[in-house]
């Protein structure tokens, strides 16, 4: 299978799912944030179990029933458009973590088409284009 590469960069924001935006889940601002602000795209996990720096155990086990679980909300795109995206976290995550990794993606040949067939590297210049759906490709 052909495949398409490039360098990216991955936020990860961990939050916990009962944490409000405006009487809103946080993960879901982040979420639509993200996509107003045209990134590739972003998912949101829960967890089944963690910590963070109170030291609270939350765990989805039926003995405790926590109503807090933890959330990540995973974000990735090019560097640039990630870093510009920053200032918003900034704002919307007062407690919980914000985590940058450095990454590569790899689409398969079904998505050469929706790239245009070119690597993530080099499409810096055509932040403009979008999909069929509107979205804009890495």
């Amino acid at each position: 299978m052909t495949r398409l590469t490039g360098s990216a960069l991955r936020v990860t924001v961990f939050v916990g799912e009962n944490d409000t935006w405006r009487r809103k889940p946080l993960y879901t601002e982040i979420v639509h944030r993200a996509h107003t602000a045209g990134l590739a795209g972003a998912s949101v996990f829960r967890g089944i179990e963690g910590f963070g720096a109170s030291s609270l155990i939350h765990t989805a086990r039926l003995l405790s029933l926590s109503e807090d679980l933890p959330v990540a909300v995973v974000i990735v795109d090019t560097e640039e458009r990630v870093r510009a995206f920053l200032p918003q976290l900034g704002e919307l995550v007062t407690e919980g973590l914000v985590v940058l990794d450095p990454c590569e993606v790899i689409l398969p040949q079904s998505q050469r088409r929706s790239t245009g067939g070119t690597s993530i590297a080099g499409r810096d210049g055509n932040q403009g284009e979008t999909d069929a759906l509107g979205k804009r490709p890495l």
